[in-house]
């Protein structure tokens, strides 16, 4: 299990964007992650709540992390959807992703992304989506270009 973290940290760490907002992955299982990315003031919108923008990059990485775990590295977000609960304004945000089902080519994960502040966690927003392997897509877009 150490080599599949430290695996998923290296990948987390050459993503330039991630380092710069500051996201670590603090666990990693078989079929479920979690990324956290602490709340700074850089990261919110006018009226003091983290921007939407933030929770949806963090459910976004922590579903194609998730992805991975089924299909692999080479794995990409082919869609997903994501409900805002209610605002968050401090702490740290936690996002926790799983897989629901894996097939060869996609996975369909969730994630639920918290707030701890103070020792208190709060739901803050759902997310659910499709992780593509990308060898597929190569595919994809090869025969689109053929055709």
């Amino acid at each position: 299990m150490t080599d599949l973290v430290d695996r998923a940290r290296g990948a987390l760490h050459a993503q330039p964007f991630s380092v710069l907002l500051g996201t670590e992955l603090t666990h990693a299982g078989s079929n479920e992650l979690t990324l956290c990315l602490p709340v700074r003031d850089e990261l919110k919108q006018q009226h003091g709540f983290v921007h939407g923008g933030v929770i949806s990059y963090l459910a976004d990485n922590a579903l194609t992390f998730a992805g991975a775990l089924a299909l692999g590295p080479r794995v990409v977000t082919g869609e997903y959807k994501i409900n805002y609960l209610r605002p968050a304004l401090g702490g740290t945000l936690v996002a926790r992703a799983y897989v629901v089902h894996a097939g060869r080519q996609q996975a369909t994960c969730q994630c639920s992304v918290f707030v701890m502040e103070d020792g208190d966690e709060r739901l803050v927003a759902l997310a659910q989506g499709t992780v593509i392997r990308m060898s597929d897509l190569d595919e994809r877009s090869a025969s689109a270009r053929i055709g």
